[in-house]
């Protein structure tokens, strides 16, 4: 099970294994999704009063927003391009 970190913003991380996915926010139903996820407790806001760039949806149902856009938490999920070389060497 992945547990690395991924930074979604201003010091703030989440667990790789318990994102589900990163959406834009601009769609209709992702303002539902925030809308519905505020109603009932479960969004967690750690844009700092920025403008929402991305929603995370966990495993868990909570649905966080964050002012980094979806492109950069998405290449955060990749390991880095030096951990490639080493494991390619090994084999």
């Amino acid at each position: 099970m992945d547990q690395r970190m991924i930074n979604i913003g201003f010091g703030n991380s989440v667990v790789a294994s318990r994102v589900l996915a990163v959406v834009n926010p601009k769609s209709s139903p992702m303002k539902k999704l925030r809308d519905e996820a505020r109603g009932q407790k479960r969004l967690i806001d750690v844009t700092e009063g920025r403008r929402t760039r991305s929603i995370i949806i966990l495993d868990s149902n909570h649905v966080i927003l964050s002012s980094v856009q979806p492109e950069t938490i998405n290449l955060r999920f990749s390991p880095p391009t030096g951990l490639r070389e080493e494991e390619e060497s090994d084999e």
